[in-house]
């Protein structure tokens, strides 16, 4: 099974991550985690390109860029991850952060980079997304440390980037999944072990030969 968690920066993915991994794998499951981009020695290459580099990157060059990372991704992880039989693979993030920074935060047409998304991807997409669903303000509270370049932008580009996560889901509500995310980690990491659990696939233990 393979499993994205996205939100806005500030949203609490890679805490939720964590904490779903962690009870998955004391649940007896095989779990594998990436971040996007990352995960290869390439992908951190242009994790750093994008997040920290002071070149002027324009918004079709960085969903590109995004995207080369996680055909890589695809290729070195995540599918021979996905061909071991009662695998869990738990990305944070992946092709639905494009189409939301870059599409509804930056203008490019969504569903354009829903098709660029499936030829990086070679269709290797979730079968679950989770949307940690915050206010821009409690999004900026959590938010400790130096900004990267993406943290940086404006609340009205932040704005767009909740109404583009809220409108994605209600599209495909069957795979994307919006769970309310200002309550403390538990509660929130309470909500995802229920949606989850509905479609987890047997224990490895539990196969049949």
């Amino acid at each position: 099974m393979f499993i994205a968690i996205e939100g806005i920066d500030g949203a609490g993915k890679t805490t939720q991550v964590q904490m779903l991994a962690q009870w998955l794998q004391d649940s007896g499951y095989r779990v594998q985690v990436c971040r996007d981009p990352g995960s290869t020695d390439l992908g951190e290459s242009i994790r750093r390109l994008l997040l920290e580099s002071r070149h002027q990157i324009g918004a079709k060059a960085q969903m590109l860029l995004y995207m080369a990372a996680r055909a890589q991704m695809v290729d070195e992880r995540i599918a021979p991850w996905l061909h071991r039989s009662g695998t869990v693979v738990v990305a944070d993030r992946y092709v639905l952060s494009n189409v939301v920074y870059q599409g509804y935060g930056c203008g490019l047409e969504p569903e354009t980079i829903w098709q660029v998304g499936q030829v990086a991807t070679g269709g290797v997409m979730p079968q679950l997304t989770l949307v940690l669903d915050v206010s821009l303000a409690v999004a900026q509270q959590r938010l400790k440390g130096p900004r990267d370049r993406v943290e940086s932008l404006g609340t009205d580009f932040f704005q767009r980037l909740i109404e583009g996560y809220r409108r994605e889901a209600s599209l495909a509500p069957d795979r994307i999944v919006l769970i309310p995310a200002e309550g403390s980690a538990r509660e929130v990491h309470e909500q995802i072990r229920q949606q989850v659990a509905k479609r987890l696939p047997p224990k490895p233990a539990e196969e049949t030969p």
